[in-house]
């Protein structure tokens, strides 16, 4: 049996009629770059993640960089990100010359460990990303306070976690000053190629944010501040106002995968619940754990952008469930820390344990919408065979 780790093919059939409906409604109009599509389009996210402005930008990464540009970021300055993550959260602080300082991670969560970001604050700190690592927040809570305390702003890195709530219900994006969103393909709500958002309740970022997303071109040809080209076009802000309707659908299926996946790994014998962090003898793969879940209010605590397990022999299973056509990968097997391109930054490795941790154990399984209880039942039956021998 085929299991790829990603299959986009049945959600366009699903859409198709829509989805062709939209292209050729930009290709008609012949108008591309912003105008109304992308108007409908950050109009209907603001609805959807209950913030007050919603900007269309050409990627996720672009979203942090435009973020931080808004807010000045630049030489000498300090922002605190954690060390495992995509490379686009620390890459971009670097590309503004500012100095991203490095935190660990939750060992549960994967996400950033506000102690920790406690720890790395100085007088030269000017913002902190949280990430939304493969779709749970963060805890946003005790960052918000001490960055409130502190005059810091809080950038939400919400590549992977768009319609993800918090404990308290508030969706993610719309928690910090600015949050930053990624519409890659393999995103749970994808485009048909580069796109992002970012979000903020604030009227003067919004400005700043929309500005600089053109050059800092406040009237065309007029450059009141120095920006850069981050417009998303209109045929990806088409694709996506299609699928947004189908977003929470998809993600309650993941969800749905998720709990199946539990079922699946208990029955195997190969983990007893989910969230543990410590190997022993009944608990040969450690399972991701939802956090935020109970109040009836928060439907969206988790939208598992990725299903992530660990386990001890990580690449040699690695190969094996490739040998045996499952789909799989590891994100991300070097933490910030130990890239050669942030050698300059003079950590050491040891510095960051959970990190390291993740980093050798685990691997992304997968977790699809249109994934078949089938086909999760052979990725299990393969780990267990690999596990047990």
């Amino acid at each position: 049996m085929k299991v790829p780790l990603l299959d986009l093919k049945p959600q366009y059939q699903s859409l198709k009629k829509e989805l062709d409906d939209a292209i050729l409604r930009v290709a008609e109009s012949q108008y591309f770059i912003l105008g109304p599509e992308v108007e409908k389009m950050e109009k209907e996210f603001c609805e959807y993640l209950n913030c007050k402005h919603a900007i269309g930008v050409s990627s996720g990464t672009d979203a942090l960089l435009l973020a931080l540009m808004a807010i000045d970021i630049g030489p000498g300055d300090e922002v605190i990100v954690p060390t495992y993550s995509f490379f686009a959260t620390a890459g971009v602080v670097s590309r503004l010359n500012a100095v991203p300082v490095l935190t660990d991670i939750d060992p549960v969560t994967f996400n950033i460990d506000p102690e920790d970001v406690k720890k790395k604050i100085t007088s030269k700190t000017k913002a902190i990303i949280p990430v939304h690592l493969y779709g749970q927040s963060a805890d946003l809570e005790p960052i918000v306070k001490i960055a409130k305390e502190k005059n810091i702003f809080v950038i939400e890195d919400a590549a992977q976690a768009i319609g993800t709530d918090y404990k308290d219900g508030r969706r993610i994006g719309n928690i910090g000053d600015i949050g930053c969103f990624s519409f890659f393909p393999s995103k749970n709500l994808g485009g048909y190629g580069d796109g992002g958002l970012v979000t903020t309740n604030n009227d003067e970022l919004a400005y700043m944010l929309r500005i600089k997303r053109v050059h800092g071109g406040e009237q065309k040809y007029y450059h009141k501040v120095i920006g850069g080209n981050f417009r998303i076009d209109a045929l990806q802000a088409a694709v996506l106002r299609v699928k947004l309707p189908h977003l929470d659908k998809w993600s309650e299926k993941r969800r749905s995968n998720a709990e199946y996946y539990y079922e699946l790994f208990k029955k195997a014998g190969l983990a007893e619940e989910p969230g543990k962090t410590k190997f022993d003898e009944k608990n040969s793969v450690l399972l991701p754990k939802p956090i935020y879940k109970g109040s009836s209010a928060v439907k969206n605590y988790h939208i598992y952008n990725q299903f992530i397990i660990r386990v001890q022999k990580r690449d040699e299973l690695k190969k094996f469930l490739a040998e045996n056509e499952i789909g799989n990968e590891i994100y991300y097997p070097v933490p910030f820390h130990m890239q050669e391109c942030f050698a300059n930054l003079n950590y050491n490795v040891g510095d960051f344990t959970e990190s390291e941790k993740a980093s050798n154990t685990s691997l992304a399984i997968p977790i699809y919408p249109e994934l078949t209880k089938e086909q999760q039942e052979y990725v299990v039956q393969k780990i267990r065979e690999f596990i047990q021998g």
